[in-house]
């Protein structure tokens, strides 16, 4: 039975007169990533505050591991990791040093050693933070937020500013956490990562929660058709569309546009092999989480002047 390790209801939280939150609802079940995902100023950041007890929320329900970060914040210290959007930490503190000492913060901290080496710092363990790189703070940055061998990592924001290669050595890094059986609530805005890493996604758009599913569960709310592009000779047109698995063909100068359901790939190929026809250039297309993200909030340039604040 799959136990949910955090359940938020109706989670309200403002700054003033302006709104970050309002009526954020979802749970998260144990050993899942579970990504919270919206552009700047929805209110992802603010969401997972409230949930780590960093913040206090204004009204609603929350629970993480069975404890009300209102009420149980230092219990909830012990349980729960948190990496935040920027770490920063002495310019001369070192790698190791640092570890050691967020270690000697809990009761029963994981092998800092150990972890140093986990994280691929173990060579870094004498380097000051200001002479890590991005990747390297990034994994130092996730090493603090599991040296208390939390039940739950909350990760903010992990890879902004870090190049294509570190942002994928820190996925990996990601993979090898949720794998010790640590829960992860992965707040982004990269789609990419979120499609990469996430088992759920909460899309939260303008301080509420548009939808939550899997990231092939979202893709598929907004587009279930396959896309097939390829040059062949134009009698092909004619076997196309005799094939139930395609709902279009736009043919245009040798060049085809074929859109269909999952299947209508292995049926075009099928049929074409058939009746000797090749399909030169053969492309397929299908929609990203980017697709479902924009379907689901709009595109930028239409939104209203938003009034959260983070």
């Amino acid at each position: 039975m799959v136990m949910e390790i955090i359940e938020v209801t109706g989670l309200r939280k403002r700054y003033g007169t302006q709104v970050a939150v309002e009526d954020v609802s979802f749970s998260v079940r144990e050993g899942e990533i579970f990504g919270i995902v919206g552009r700047n100023g929805a209110g992802k950041t603010t969401t997972v505050e409230c949930v780590s007890g960093m913040r206090t929320a204004d009204g609603g329900a929350i629970t993480i591991t069975g404890l009300d970060p209102r009420k149980d914040r230092e219990r909830i210290r012990e349980r729960v990791g948190v990496q935040l959007q920027d770490c920063t930490l002495p310019d001369k503190m070192k790698a190791g040093e640092a570890l050691e000492l967020y270690a000697s913060f809990y009761e029963r901290p994981a092998d800092w050693r150990a972890l140093l080496e986990e994280v691929g710092l173990g060579p870094k363990r004498d380097t000051p933070f200001a002479k890590l790189s991005g990747g390297q703070r990034q994994r130092l940055s996730i090493a603090l937020a599991l040296v208390g061998s939390p039940r739950v990592a909350i990760l903010d924001e992990l890879t902004t500013g870090l190049d294509p290669q570190a942002r994928r050595d820190t996925w990996e890094l990601v993979e090898l956490v949720k794998a010790r059986g640590v829960t992860i609530v992965l707040v982004t805005h990269f789609m990419e990562e979120a499609e990469r890493l996430c088992d759920r996604v909460a899309v939260i758009h303008r301080g509420r929660v548009a939808a939550i599913d899997s990231p092939a569960g979202l893709v598929a709310r907004v587009d279930d058709e396959q896309r097939l592009t390829f040059r062949a000779a134009p009698e092909a047109d004619g076997v196309l569309r005799s094939l139930p698995e395609v709902r279009t063909v736009t043919h245009e100068a040798g060049h085809f546009t074929v859109t269909g359901t999952d299947g209508v790939l292995l049926a075009v190929v099928t049929a074409l092999a058939a009746r000797r026809i090749t399909p030169l250039g053969l492309r397929t297309e299908q929609a990203t989480l980017d697709d479902a993200f924009l379907a689901l909030t709009g595109p930028p340039a239409g939104d209203a002047p938003l009034e959260h604040t983070r």
